[in-house]
């Protein structure tokens, strides 16, 4: 369900559904391609071995946190979302990777992201940090995906 206070970012990678999708559930070697992501546990699994709830340790500059997702796999494999347990910094985040094939070996990732600091900030600037950091995550996945 889409919010009105969320941004969302598209870009097309050179892979199938399910290995972008392979990439996003590793979450312990996000350190390795995620830029900002210095840390990650998985804390709980559902019965098929995907990742229900992730701590995260993040450093981007002035914005640091470590905070705790939890998600919810699409039994397609074509979606993940997310939303916040626990933060330092953030009182909500609400997250969504939708992979939509284009053509035999593309995928259109589309990325929605809505944060809510736990300091406010005015609504342009936060839309302008979601969008920053949309597309940045989606330039380093491209990369991850399509350098495998």
């Amino acid at each position: 369900m889409a919010q009105a206070d969320e941004s969302t970012q598209s870009i097309v990678v050179d892979a199938r559904p399910a290995e972008i999708m392979a990439v996003i559930a590793d979450f312990p070697a996000y350190p390795e391609w995620a830029a900002a992501v210095k840390q990650t546990e998985v804390l709980d699994r559902f019965d098929d071995d995907r990742a229900k709830q992730v701590r995260f340790t993040l450093d981007a500059g002035p914005f640091k946190d470590v905070y705790t997702l939890e998600y919810q796999w699409a039994q397609d494999g074509r979606r993940v979302s997310w939303d916040l347990v626990k933060g330092q910094m953030q009182r909500a985040q609400h997250g969504v990777y939708q992979l939509d094939p284009v053509g035999e070996n593309s995928t259109k990732v589309t990325y929605t992201l809505s944060v809510q600091l736990a300091v406010p900030m005015i609504g342009l600037f936060r839309r302008k940090a979601e969008k920053m950091i949309m597309d940045i995550a989606l330039k380093e996945l491209k990369r991850r995906v399509e350098g495998r």
